[in-house]
């Protein structure tokens, strides 16, 4: 997974493992630069992107969302500070005082933001966080000027045109969705139904939690999380791709997202989380 750096920095002292960079190379930089150029898509920014202490987020919204609901802020499950969630755990309505720098178009932190509770989070399926926030949409909205973005409640489709936005970086990657992935193993964990993308998103450490985003329609349809980094196969750092037949892909270079189209059917009146809810198929604790 894109690990948090502080998390990257204890593996590699416990494991010798390669940490993520702390900082952006060269080549890094030139690909985070680069656009996939399309006359019909609309530039996506980083407002509304936010920056934790060792990942990237969004504020982020529902379609039934109102503007009086308490904000949310959507991360991975592996962002927690707490550590990685274990295989099968799932946490829900949490007490949390967690800050995050929100962030304007052009990557100026313009507010922090101050979280009232985990209200779920997991490894176990997908690779999620979500924070609901002491602040309202309307609140942030009129404060700073930044709107939540929205997530998408529907399945997105191959070759869809998106940009991952980090928050921690402050920078944005450009690719296509290349397909989806049955199941993804990496270490412990399994994902189903991941997103991958074009080699053109070379996604690092720090920009795990950053929105995916349908450049054509603005809206989130995946949280970015994982890369396999040297070729192993099914290891921390180096997801592999099992199919319907368990054979086994491992792709080295190649990154991946958890859709987020299943979530909002499992917040409900005052974005209060409801896994009992219909349509919810998020898992439980």
């Amino acid at each position: 997974m894109r690990k948090p750096l502080v998390a990257a920095l204890i593996a590699l002292a416990i494991a010798g493992a390669g940490a993520a960079p702390a900082s952006a190379s060269a080549a890094e930089t030139k690909a985070a630069d680069t656009k996939a150029a399309a006359p019909t898509l609309q530039a996506v920014t980083l407002a509304g992107t936010v920056a934790l202490s060792n990942c990237s987020g969004s504020v982020v919204r529902f379609p039934n969302s109102l503007d009086t609901d308490p904000a949310l802020v959507l991360s991975n499950g592996h962002c927690l500070t707490s550590g990685f969630p274990e295989p099968g755990e799932v946490i829900t309505n949490q007490s949390s005082t967690r800050t995050f720098g929100l962030l304007n178009s052009s990557g100026t932190r313009v507010a922090t933001l101050r979280a009232s509770k985990l209200a779920y989070a997991t490894m176990t399926d997908t690779d999620v966080s979500i924070y609901q926030l002491t602040s309202s949409y309307a609140t942030i909205r009129n404060s700073y000027g930044i709107s939540a973005l929205t997530v998408q409640d529907t399945h997105p489709a191959a070759g869809t045109a998106i940009t991952v936005a980090s928050g921690y970086w402050k920078r944005l990657y450009n690719c296509n969705i290349d397909g989806f992935v049955y199941r993804i193993k990496e270490g412990d964990w399994t994902w189903k139904d991941s997103v991958r993308y074009t080699s053109a998103c070379q996604t690092i450490g720090g920009t795990s939690g950053s929105p995916v985003v349908d450049q054509a329609t603005g809206k989130v349809v995946a949280v970015n999380n994982t890369g396999n980094e040297d070729g192993q196969s099914c290891t921390v750092n180096n997801p592999c791709e099992v199919d319907t037949a368990g054979n086994v892909t491992v792709r080295k270079g190649i990154n991946y997202a958890q859709q987020t189209y299943l979530i909002p059917a499992c917040f409900t009146t005052g974005n209060q989380l409801n896994l009992n809810a219909a349509g919810c198929a998020l898992p439980k604790p």
